[in-house]
């Protein structure tokens, strides 16, 4: 709980300043944010090496690190403000095994790295995404996607090497939910 308020009250602050989020009530963002990543928790169990992908202000991958406190997490965020956003709430919380890096995820497969989950969150090409996402995972890897219900199904349809195995919807949510697959 104590990482969790200092997270928002880092979050409410710097989003004053740089536009991390839309969101700029802190019980929104309790619900929104940190709600629809921990609802994962509820279903799944995230164990050694997670992948985030656009990690942005942090959802959904230091999140889960919150609820997944063993896991190894990787945050991939191009952009430097927001990188150096997610680096002082690490340092912050005291949060360790966590590595913000500033690659794309077209430049991952050169660092020859392999995960057991990968998540992404307000992804736009999600074709795309999931063909790259594929050669990440180690066998029986996961990819936890936060969608839309009309954008779950274009995943679905995307990949034969994906086995689309699960849809949550997200609670207090008509349209948003959690499409996983597992390869």
């Amino acid at each position: 709980m104590e990482q969790l308020q200092i997270y928002l009250q880092m979050l409410m602050k710097w989003n004053q300043k740089i536009n991390l989020t839309s969101i700029r009530d802190p019980e929104q963002c309790i619900t929104r944010h940190f709600g629809e990543s921990f609802f994962l928790k509820r279903h799944e169990e995230i164990r050694d090496r997670l992948l985030d992908i656009g990690s942005g202000a942090g959802f959904p991958g230091l999140a889960l690190k919150l609820v997944f406190p063993d896991c190894e997490v990787t945050l991939l965020e191009p952009v430097a403000k927001k990188r150096a956003f997610l680096k002082e709430v690490v340092r912050c919380c005291g949060i360790e095994r966590v590595e913000v890096r500033r690659e794309r995820l077209e430049e991952i497969p050169a660092l020859g790295q392999k995960f057991d989950a990968v998540t992404a969150r307000a992804v736009d090409r999600p074709a795309l995404l999931a063909a790259r996402t594929v050669p990440l995972l180690n066998p029986g890897g996961k990819i936890h996607l936060w969608t839309t219900r009309n954008e779950a199904e274009k995943f679905a349809e995307a990949l034969g090497a994906i086995l689309w195995t699960r849809r949550l919807p997200v609670p207090l949510s008509h349209e948003r939910e959690i499409l996983t697959g597992t390869i």
